[in-house]
């Protein structure tokens, strides 16, 4: 919409909001039309330390539930990676925040990123940032809450090595997305150098229909991006999982497009070529 516009819908919202919530109060938030999912990894101790672990790209999404995770983003220009996590390290210690912790962002065309929200808690993507930092934040989370400081904890600077991926192996038909609860008859997990498996499935377990659809996360890590995908695709390929639909074959598409391999994607990436 055009600025001359903008004074009537403001109007118009105000009055929507008043008649609804007795209230006129309205506020604006930037429009992006391309976003990228970008969130940091924190760990804050009791005594008033915080560490800044480095990003992940979270972008490969359907209606909003991510599929497919990175760390470091391709996309994240290093100034704005340095300037943010000076921040954040500067206002988790105001605020005396202790846990691990992320904060999420959307990153828009230009590069600059617009906060969403903080998720007080370990995130179902954080192998991936244990691949690249070496930290087990599991257990750093059990010693923060001991009391313990996060020099200890941490043992020194935290070194960023590589490029870690994570696919989320999920019981669903890889093409039109309905659930596959089912008996699993047929299980083999990938192995190699860079390559971890989180899983609870194995061969005759049962994937109830009541419970989040996540069979496993198979998570790759080289030296670079490149090797991390093509540690990726080979773990894919020896990923066997029978008796019920995952969502594999989709996880080799996504490592094949054009847009993934030249980091280019954003979170339209799905919808553009799925239904």
């Amino acid at each position: 919409n055009s600025a001359e516009e903008l004074p009537n819908l403001l109007a118009q919202a105000q009055n929507e909001a008043g008649a609804a919530f007795s209230s006129a109060d309205v506020y604006l938030e930037k429009y992006i039309g391309a976003p990228r999912h970008i969130e940091f990894q924190l760990l804050a101790d009791e005594h008033g330390h915080v560490e800044i672990l480095g990003e992940r790209e979270c972008s490969i999404q359907r209606r909003h539930q991510k599929l497919l995770e990175e760390s470091p983003s391709p996309a994240l220009r290093s100034e704005v990676r340095e300037r943010v996590m000076t921040k954040l390290r500067d206002a988790m210690a105001a605020i005396g925040y202790s846990n691990a912790g992320t904060v999420e962002f959307l990153m828009d065309e230009k590069g600059d990123l617009y906060f969403i929200e903080v998720n007080a808690r370990i995130q179902v993507e954080h192998p991936i940032t244990e691949m690249v930092t070496g930290v087990d934040l599991v257990k750093a989370q059990i010693r923060i809450a001991a009391g313990e400081k996060l020099a200890d904890i941490l043992g020194g600077p935290i070194e960023r090595r590589g490029h870690a991926i994570e696919c989320r192996i999920n019981a669903e038909n890889p093409d039109n997305f309905q659930p596959s609860p089912g008996r699993i008859t047929g299980f083999n997990l990938p192995g190699g150098i860079g390559i971890r498996v989180d899983t609870h499935a194995h061969q005759d377990g049962v994937i109830p229909s009541y419970y989040d659809s996540l069979v496993a996360k198979l998570i790759a890590h080289g030296r670079d991006r490149d090797e991390a995908i093509q540690r990726m695709k080979r773990a894919l390929d020896l990923f066997v999982v029978e008796g019920i639909h995952t969502s594999i074959p989709l996880h080799k598409r996504i490592l094949n497009e054009p847009d993934f391999i030249n980091g280019t994607y954003d979170t339209n990436f799905i919808k553009r070529w799925m239904p």
